[in-house]
């Protein structure tokens, strides 16, 4: 026989870095007694390429609450053994790989007040990273910079320990063991992949995408798994869930767990399959496990065997897939059987030395249950040179149930690498039981009745078997306690054969909140102990109801609008930074119950938005109220986000005789409007009185004398309180940027001021130019809610240089300094002669050009006199009469100019 060391890879385990050693693994949660469990782990790991640092002695996992993701519990499972998982054939491998079983293994306490949420709990446990040779999903090294890493979650959810009061017990499944094996190209590969649950819970299998873990991390920050969603693996093209292993059929498991494929092209493949579990035909649980499954093309070629039928009494093996048998309740032990037949063409094959190995095994098709007891004590044997092999499998007296035939596959397999390849005869079995009569009732039955609420009544029973066996007695209801609900069975005699006794039901309110149901269903079945155990029992049903007392239904009205019991109140609308208030009134005058008034937002929390319901009066007997009460305040509400608000007011009459629910709602919806907001003002005024008058908002200034503004922001708006107002400046520009100006922006309440002050100097004019324009813009704002507005001024500055011009410039030619007080001195003045006051009629300084110096020569050219004083004065002292140049120099310009000194 050709051998390969080929191998399936499965589930993972945990390592202490980030490592490519992931296989997989699975939860199991086990109830041992009251509210204690066994929490395990089991991870699978590879042993041969695996680093001793990833082998954890405990894993850290963390229990959730679903509906919230509230964690409940953090546990420490310890490592307690460490098994190799088998092949499926053993001498197909050399032991090149080796998948390691580690179990992790913890005892838990759930408490009844802790564990009691109705949506359940989940278990998770974080780890990375997978292979980083998978095919099928992106699988990159996070340590080489790898940004496509895998890591898995290990998951299982698990329902309340408490219901409806009660005790739910619940253990998970517990899974097969994954197969150690590798699948060829081509070839059909399978495995039994379902698992058993302690509680009989339906068990539903589907193929997922394997979890990933949140970050590359070995481990989550802290050690302990953070909350779901946890993201899914990335599949590379063209995988993906629906084309896993790219096979011809593709991967896929049936509800009850068979997983098949036969795969297309060799490689590594991850895929992950979910179980369901499910109890009256209600979602309990869920568990995962993922696997890596190997295929490689390098299987050596082998043939399937052949299996044939017949009956003992026929010459030869006539019937090939399939054979139809029955037995009457007469056929001996001996006489109950079937004879197969095995071949297999590989036995006469060179490639595996002219023999073959082959076994046989019985499994049921159309029904669940362990049938090696009807094969021979030697199932297997060793064909050689073409010979055939012959089994004798014989039934029990019994059959396996009632009502049709059982199909029973008889499975012939040889010992092909990595899995055997197999042929199936299907027997269709019909075995007549032996005979048995089956219990009935005499007592009336069914039953329907209906009590009145304080009523009592029984119904008796009575149950006989002619055969006179031991009777089994059970009670199933619709899904009620008996006990709580005022019931209680009783039987008054048993023996085999017979029983009788009664069915008495107290229909009182103090006994059972009929607020839950009102119709029960009680059934009784009886069951005989014939020889078989056959399921067939004889039942009786009683189908019982209760009427119970009238309640008055309570009332709900607001004052909001004059209708009576309003259902909807709509167009209600305020303002933001106004207020609402309303009263709501309940009411059950007929019954004077208690009555107990509330109130809701629809989607939203009444104390998040500051509203506030008085709820002084809301408990009472016949007459409740409250008051409404909102200060709406901009603080709480983003109108983009929501601006209707629909409340919900609820009075409810629960605390009657019968605990029965009565209520009435009104639901008022409020919409909320942008506020009403006046907007603010500027205005900007001149305080230099030496300058020019601002006009529109205009100034033109000569150089010199300081700009002083004064700039006013003022707001109306009073309610709910003044507006905060914020002035500055918010633009200074011209065709010489503005610098040296001092501005400081204020913020308060109406009315605020602030003042721009500049003393621009000749440095402000550039290239030749000296008149410069300015633009000044000045903006007020305010913070009223939602809605805030501003107003804003611009402010258009001319400045000038001093009119520097020498058109009038005509300086005196003459003086006298003789004493006579008239025209002694030389200078550049004169006199008003209306108003005696006098001027210098020098041109002005400006920045283009600035006195310098005057200076005076005889008419020799010789100096007399100098000054650099504008306001100069040249009484001639000691200079005869006559006639003298004067020299007057100016920065840009120079003026020359005759004077006669005359006495």
């Amino acid at each position: 026989m050709k051998k390969r060391i080929l191998l399936l890879l499965l589930v993972a385990t945990p390592f202490l870095g980030r490592a490519s050693h992931i296989v997989g693994g699975e939860f199991e949660l086990i109830h041992l007694k009251d509210f204690q469990y066994r929490l395990n782990m089991v991870l699978y790991f590879d042993v041969i390429n695996g680093a001793p640092g990833a082998n954890d002695p405990f894993v850290d996992v963390r229990i959730f609450r679903k509906s919230d993701n509230v964690a409940m519990m953090d546990i420490r499972l310890l490592r307690v053994s460490e098994t190799n998982v088998d092949y499926t054939q053993p001498s197909c491998s050399h032991g090149e790989l080796i998948t390691s079983r580690k179990l992790y293994t913890a005892d838990i306490t759930l408490a009844a007040d802790r564990f009691d949420n109705a949506g359940g709990y989940y278990i998770a446990y974080e780890r990375c990273c997978r292979n980083y040779t998978i095919s099928n999903i992106f699988s990159d090294d996070p340590t080489r910079g790898g940004v496509n890493y895998a890591g898995q979650t290990f998951y299982l959810e698990f329902p309340p320990v408490v219901k409806d009061g009660q005790p739910f017990v619940d253990s998970t499944p517990q899974l097969f063991p994954p197969l150690n094996d590798f699948g060829c190209p081509r070839r059909p590969y399978y495995t039994d992949f379902g698992g058993t649950d302690a509680d009989n819970d339906s068990l539903v299998y589907s193929l997922v995408t394997p979890l990933n873990t949140k970050s590359a991390d070995a481990l989550p920050p802290g050690g302990f798994p953070r909350p779901r969603p946890y993201p899914n693996v990335n599949w590379r093209a063209p995988y993906s869930l629906t084309n896993i292993l790219n096979g011809h059929p593709d991967l896929r498991i049936s509800h009850d767990g068979f997983l098949t494929v036969s795969p297309s092209l060799q490689g590594l493949f991850a895929f992950a399959v979910k179980v369901e579990e499910y109890r009256n035909h209600i979602k309990i649980g869920e568990t995962r496990r993922d696997f890596q499954m190997l295929v490689v093309d390098a299987c050596p070629v082998a043939q399937p065997p052949q299996i044939l039928g017949k009956k003992l009494t026929d010459a030869s093996y006539t019937y090939d897939n399939s054979m139809n048998i029955s037995f009457t309740n007469s056929v001996t032990d001996g006489q109950r059987c079937i004879q197969v037949q095995v071949s297999d063409p590989d036995s006469q094959s060179p490639d595996d030395n002219f023999q073959e190995k082959i076994r046989i095994k019985a499994i049921a098709l159309n029904f669940k249950k362990e049938l090696s007891g009807i094969l021979p004590t030697i199932t297997n044997a060793t064909l050689t040179n073409g010979s055939t092999a012959e089994f004798t499998i014989c039934f029990p007296a019994c059959p396996y149930f009632l009502g049709g035939a059982v199909q029973i596959g008889i499975v012939a397999m040889d010992d092909a690498c990595s899995l055997p390849l197999t042929d199936t005869l299907k027997v269709n079995l019909t075995i007549e039981p032996p005979v048995n009569h089956k219990p009935y009732f005499t007592s009336t039955n069914p039953v329907t009745a209906t009590l009145t609420e304080g009523t009592q009544q029984a119904w008796p029973w009575q149950v006989a078997d002619d055969d006179n066996d031991p009777l089994m007695i059970s009670v199933i209801t619709s899904g009620f306690i008996l006990k709580d609900a005022g019931m209680a069975f009783n039987t008054f005699n048993q023996q085999n054969g017979s029983a009788n006794g009664e069915l008495k039901w107290d229909a009182f309110c103090n006994i059972y909140d009929f607020t839950k149901r009102t119709a029960f269903q009680v059934k009784v079945q009886v069951e005989d102990q014939d020889k078989c155990l056959l399921t067939d029992p004889a039942k009786a049903t009683y189908n019982l109801n209760v009427i119970l007392p009238g309640n008055a239904s309570p009332t709900i009205d607001t004052d909001l609008t004059p209708a009576v019991r309003e259902r909807h109140v709509m167009g209600i609308t305020r303002r933001l930074t106004e207020s609402m208030s309303f009263k709501v009134t309940g009411k059950d005058l007929t019954d004077n119950d208690y009555l107990v008034l509330s109130a809701k937002g629809t989607d939203f929390n009444l104390a998040d938005y500051g509203i506030v319901i008085d709820a002084s009066s809301a408990k009472a007997n016949g007459l409740v109220n409250s008051t409404f009460q909102w200060n709406i305040k901009c603080a709480s509400i983003d109108l983009k986000k929501k601006d209707t608000f629909d409340f919900q007011f609820i009075v409810v009459d629960n605390a009657n005789k019968c605990r029965f629910y009565k209520a009435d709602t009104v639901d008022v919806e409020m919409t909320i409007l942008p506020p009403l907001n006046q907007a603010p003002r500027i205005t900007v005024t001149n305080k230099n009185t030496a300058t020019t008058t601002l006009y529109n908002n205009a100034l033109s200034t000569v150089l010199g004398p300081p700009i002083e503004l004064l700039i006013t922001g003022t707001d109306a708006d009073l309610l709910p309180e003044k507006d905060n107002l914020i002035l500055d400046l918010i633009k200074a520009d011209g065709n010489v940027e503005p610098k040296g100006y001092a501005f400081v922006s204020v913020a308060g309440k109406s009315p605020v001021q602030t003042t721009f002050t500049w003393q621009p100097d000749c440095s402000i004019y550039e290239e030749g130019v000296y008149e410069n324009d300015y633009t000044l813009t000045f903006r007020v704002q305010d913070d009223h809610c939602l809605t805030a507005k501003r107003d804003s001024v611009t402010i258009k500055l001319k400045i000038k240089d001093v009119d520097g011009s020498d058109a009038q410039f005509l300086p005196p030619n003459f003086f006298s300094p003789n004493g006579d007080n008239i025209n002694d001195f030389f200078a550049m003045e004169s006199k008003d002669p209306v108003t005696g006051e006098v001027k210098n009629i020098l041109p002005n300084d400006n920045c283009f050009s600035q006195f310098e110096a005057v200076r005076i020569y005889n008419r020799w050219g010789n100096p007399v006199f100098q000054s650099s004083d504008r306001n100069f004065k040249w009484y001639g002292t000691g200079e005869s009469a006559g006639v003298y140049f004067y020299f007057i120099k100016y920065s840009k310009k120079e003026y020359r100019g005759s004077l006669s000194l005359r006495y």
